[in-house]
């Protein structure tokens, strides 16, 4: 199994910023599509923003457009979420994960491997 490492979350006032990374093991990081998926208390887990294999392109959720922003690195087995203006309703844990494209990550059940433990982050007000 693909093991997913997420890191990077803390305690931010809002209009803060944080960036998350994703590490991914294996061998065939750079074949998938990645996405980045959070999960609010007592909330279903939504999707956030996914990349294609190559970073070619990208996708948005609309509440996260304009402020998010999703990149890869295929040499390091990482996908990053750079957040920036975070609010109060960004509160959520969140988790990464693969794909075959950008767009079938669109639905969390289109991941391909189980979740990790996923980073919380916490926008205070």
């Amino acid at each position: 199994q693909v093991r997913m490492e997420e890191s990077g979350g803390g305690l931010v006032q809002t209009g803060g910023s944080l960036r998350l990374s994703c590490v991914v093991g294996g061998r065939t990081f750079s074949n998938f599509a990645m996405g980045w998926f959070r999960q609010a208390p007592g909330k279903e887990r939504e999707f956030v923003a996914s990349i294609w294999f190559n970073g070619a392109d990208t996708l948005y959720t609309d509440a996260v457009k304009g402020r998010f922003t999703i990149s890869r690195d295929n040499a390091k087995n990482t996908v990053y979420l750079q957040m920036n203006s975070l609010k109060t309703e960004d509160t959520a844990v969140y988790y990464c994960n693969s794909g075959l494209t950008a767009e079938r990550l669109q639905q969390p059940d289109n991941v391909l491997n189980p979740w990790g433990q996923g980073t919380l982050v916490t926008v205070s007000s």
